[in-house]
């Protein structure tokens, strides 16, 4: 673990030699190149949920869990087809920046503004309670040491060198991640051949954790839902719509995001591995609630010779995701924050800077204060406010000439209000059943259509509203670069009037 913070830093101080302008900050001067930017795409997007998480999820709730990261990688497919494209020929260099180049409209800005910071804040808090948990496990300490060491360890390396600086970094932290779940998982795959336990081989053909669809209450619905928001929230998400504005154009985002899946989906193998694996030789740790660590204890359960540094390799991968995505929400906190709140007083790479700072110290205050929750609940609720709200931005802001801002403001509160009160609701009371705590629990298949019909109606019924350039709007996002059209510009530092 020591190793990767050292690792990280170095990376970190390298970007700093490239990063010069604010577009190094924001974009790294849309300058990425396709595999790099794939991986470093990879390193942010496979967080603690992904490391931890899903393995996890497996051991305690069965094989419907699979869901989680099929979800997770599927919903590139909808982003490559619909948003990738498009969203990089925007210009823009945030989510807010989409939404004031194609609505023309302040206050649509600022409510995305609003809801940028609050789903980075919500997924950041589980990465940082993820190291305190891994730190806890490894190496005995106290849970708050991982949570500050992680959040000291982004803040330099995002003050270092910003978007270009966490290209390095995370690209690395994939590939990392990548050998610390698989060379482990051999190990153990040569050491549960021939040695499966008569408790674990019942454990694997329980009806209840093969068929759990067939045997918990609303889980059919439960199941859609999870579908849903893991599918739409993707591209929703700021820390992951923020890499696609660092590519040089429309062609290269589209075959950043087809790597991407390739990646994704053979990084996803892995954890059901060891979710199955921990079924059968860790199945106590479901029982005490702390399923999340079964990926750092199973080495021990397995192996004799050669445990210890398996598990380094674990722990080492498991920091590197925290450390990754933990970077890339930074980022996208802090290019919101020093646009939308210090932009009228303090601009450049000196607001971003101290943009950094605030974002990092607030999301420690908030991991310290609130109660650990499991890794991948706490990412699925933030995929579900991600999908109740930009996603219907998105995708009817690209293809829908007929969105007006008093349609999309209406649409941000309501599906924003609806998934984020559910989601507090079930943080207050994680036990509540019956229908209502099936809805409350997962909202995205009921917030997300909401969301697009109160968009949909909003815009219709004020049609005389429709953005005065919306026809120069969706050319420059529908036209090839390779066409010689009038664009228009967009700097992160233009604002429109508040007419």
């Amino acid at each position: 673990m020591a190793l990767v913070t050292a690792a990280t830093i170095l990376l970190g101080t390298l970007g700093l030699r490239f990063s010069r302008t604010t577009s190094d900050f924001y974009v790294a001067s849309r300058s990425a190149g396709r595999l790099s930017n794939a991986s470093a795409i990879g390193g942010e997007y496979l967080s603690a949920a992904s490391f931890l998480g899903v393995a996890g999820l497996v051991l305690a709730y069965g094989v419907d869990m699979l869901w989680y990261p099929v979800g997770w990688t599927a919903g590139y497919l909808v982003l490559l087809t619909l948003v990738a494209a498009p969203l990089r020929r925007s210009g823009a260099y945030t989510l807010p920046d989409f939404a004031e180049v194609r609505l023309e409209s302040l206050p649509v800005r600022r409510l995305a503004s609003a809801f940028v910071i609050l789903i980075s804040w919500l997924y950041l808090i589980p990465q940082l309670q993820g190291a305190g948990l891994t730190l806890q496990v490894i190496a005995g300490a106290p849970e708050w040491v991982g949570i500050v060491l992680v959040g000291v360890v982004v803040l330099l390396n995002v003050l270092s060198g910003g978007m270009r600086s966490i290209t390095f970094v995370q690209a690395f932290q994939y590939w990392l991640k990548l050998t610390a779940l698989f060379v482990p998982l051999l190990f153990l795959l040569a050491a549960w051949r021939g040695n499966e336990p008569d408790a674990g081989r019942a454990a694997l053909h329980d009806p209840n954790w093969l068929l759990p669809l067939q045997s918990q209450p609303h889980a059919l619905y439960l199941t859609y839902s999870i579908i849903a928001a893991t599918f739409l929230g993707t591209m929703g998400l700021p820390h992951v719509v923020l890499r696609f504005y660092t590519n040089p154009d429309g062609t290269a985002a589209r075959r950043t995001t087809l790597l991407v899946l390739c990646l994704l989906g053979f990084f996803y193998l892995m954890p059901a591995l060891y979710g199955v694996l921990g079924r059968m030789y860790a199945s106590d740790l479901a029982r005490s609630g702390r399923f999340d660590t079964v990926v750092l204890v199973l080495p021990g359960r397995l192996l004799g010779e050669g445990a210890d540094l398996l598990g380094a390799l674990l722990a080492a991968g498991a920091f590197a995701a925290f450390l990754s995505t933990s970077s890339g929400l930074t980022v996208a906190v802090a290019g919101v924050v020093s646009q939308d709140i210090l932009g009228g007083r303090i601009r450049g790479v000196r607001a971003f800077r101290i943009a950094t700072a605030l974002g990092v110290a607030v999301a420690l205050l908030l991991a310290l204060a609130s109660r650990v929750i499991s890794v991948a609940s706490t990412v699925g609720w933030a995929f579900a406010i991600a999908a109740s709200t930009f996603c219907p931005l998105l995708i009817l802001g690209i293809w829908w000439p007929r969105l007006t801002g008093v349609g999309a403001a209406a649409g941000l509160v309501v599906g924003g209000l609806a998934s984020g009160t559910a989601v507090a609701l079930t943080m207050i009371d994680a036990g509540r059943g019956g229908w209502l705590g099936a809805l409350l629990t997962e909202p995205a298949a009921w917030s997300v259509p909401l969301a697009f019909a109160t968009m949909i109606v909003g815009s219709l019924l004020s049609a005389h509203r429709v953005p005065a350039n919306v026809a120069r709007t969706m050319v420059r996002l529908h036209t090839p670069e390779s066409l010689d059209v009038d664009r228009g510009s967009w700097h992160p530092e233009r604002r429109v009037s508040p007419s």
